[in-house]
């Protein structure tokens, strides 16, 4: 106490501290760049592995031989959109009912705030249309979900095509403990959301829709599906939600096991797995897909329309089907086997995925960096923005206050430091919950509460991975 009660002593460690301010700050910002770089080198990463017991096998026989009949609904459903110009609201539930789904449509309109793309226009309308296929040995308690987006400038028809296939494949098996829904949305993302918010009666958009006449039970897991073409070459998967937010490890790791047992090629930010992790170019591409997906997370923007189920606990991700110039392709059988052999395993789930990680990154599918690895990258960038402050607040002070200290009375206290200090300070601190587990689902958004809450009864939030949407904290 005496350093720092003493005038002197107290000048003289001001002048060390701003001497050593600037080497500081370039030490530490160097020391976290250097420590984002070497997690993508193996000594700094794990291999995963699978932390659910109830999934961790792949021992389950894929039987799903309907290629041809997916590529028969795909191209009639292609045939039919356009015919209509829309999405076939009519095809889809006379060709659901007739594989043994119980059919719903959804219809909805959200008033944009700028002007749509590709038709300048500000009001957009569409229609869902989901499938339930109920439980034969379980009451509707669980679901999972299987969803095809349908956007304005793709079609999506192979996607389509292969749902409904998989759903009359799974209307002929009896060993279902968990209700099914197969979901067709308009419009991306926007029918998504709307669909999303009406099965859980809110409305934290805005979104006019119309309520749900059928719902099965609380949804633990979902899958979303995009294909181009009847064959691919590789199916790439995304993780990136809203605000960063990321499914549980052990969904990844499924798709990627299956991956591996069909022989099927998996990507990630488009990159191929590394096989040799001792040559130079593998650690340079795990480089390059870690800095991919901190930028894509960084977006804040769902990059798939799993990242709309992510917000509602729903684990969920998103495969792509590419189609490259590779030797070796695959058609709608060997992917449909993959979703067979995953919603088999997710049939088994006792409870949500919540064994493995929640806050992770990904220089390949095989190998993963935790939270406590990459939390000192962090902290080292954090700490150059509390130096300067330091630097500011000391500067400051011995520039008003020094001059005093001489002739001044002993009860005498410095002043509170100015804007320039505390702003740097505040922006030190706000971001540390976002690094230590806190995850703000939308108030910086303005999104609107749900109705009959007052503002300081309800806090959307999501902590640890588990989301807390308009209750009271």
């Amino acid at each position: 106490m005496g350093l720092l009660s003493d005038p002197v002593r107290r000048r003289a460690l001001a002048r060390l501290v701003l001497r050593l301010n600037a080497p500081l700050c370039v030490l530490s910002y160097v020391a976290g760049i250097a420590w984002f770089l070497a997690l993508a080198f193996p000594p700094l990463t794990q291999r995963t592995y699978m932390s659910e017991n109830a999934i961790g096998s792949t021992m389950v026989e894929e039987q799903f031989s309907g290629g041809d009949r997916a590529r028969s609904f795909a191209r009639d459903f292609a045939a039919h959109r356009r015919k209509t110009g829309a999405l076939p609201v009519a095809w889809l539930e006379r060709t659901m009912r007739s594989v043994g789904l119980e059919v719903y449509t959804q219809s909805f309109s959200r008033k944009l705030p700028f002007p749509d793309e590709t038709h300048e226009r500000y009001m957009v309308s569409g229609v869902n249309v989901y499938g339930i296929l109920r439980a034969p040995r379980a009451a509707s308690t669980e679901s999972l979900v299987l969803t095809v987006p349908c956007g304005s400038d793709s079609t999506n028809s192979q996607a389509v095509g292969l749902l409904l296939a998989l759903a009359a494949h799974f209307r002929g098996q009896i060993y279902w403990a968990k209700d099914i829904i197969f979901l067709v949305t308009e419009h991306d993302l926007l029918g998504t959301e709307a669909w999303l918010e009406a099965y859980h009666d809110v409305n934290v958009t805005g979104m006019q829709s119309s309520a749900l006449q059928g719902r099965a039970g609380a949804i633990q897991v979902a899958v979303a599906l995009e294909l181009s073409s009847d064959v691919i070459t590789s199916l790439d998967v995304a993780v990136e939600g809203l605000n960063g937010q990321l499914p549980n490890l052990d969904l990844l790791n499924l798709f990627q096991t299956f991956c591996q047992k069909g022989g099927l090629l998996c990507t990630l930010q488009g990159k191929l797995q590394p096989q040799d992790w001792t040559s130079v170019d593998r650690p340079l591409q795990s480089v390059q897909t870690l800095l991919l997906m901190v930028l894509q997370q960084a977006s804040g923007r769902p990059h798939g329309p799993h990242g709309l189920f992510l917000r509602y606990r729903v684990e969920a991700l998103t495969l792509r089907g590419i189609n490259s110039f590779r030797q070796y392709k695959y058609d709608l059988v060997a992917v449909g086997k993959a979703l067979e052999g995953m919603f088999r395993k997710l049939n088994h789930l006792l409870e949500r995925l919540h064994q493995s990680f929640f806050f992770y990154l990904l220089p390949a599918l095989s190998r993963f960096v935790s939270i406590g690895l990459y939390m000192p990258a962090a902290g080292f960038l954090l700490l150059v923005l509390g130096l300067k402050a330091l630097e500011l607040w000391m500067q400051l002070h011995e520039a008003g206050v020094g001059p005093q200290e001489a002739g001044g009375t002993a009860g005498s206290s410095p002043p509170f430091p100015p804007t320039q200090v505390t702003v740097p300070l505040l922006l030190l601190l706000g971001g540390l919950p976002l690094h230590l587990g806190w995850q703000v689902e939308g108030g910086s958004l303005g999104l609107p509460r749900p109705r009959g809450l007052s503002p300081s009864a309800c806090v959307p939030c999501r902590v640890w991975g588990w989301p807390r949407l308009w209750r009271p904290c």
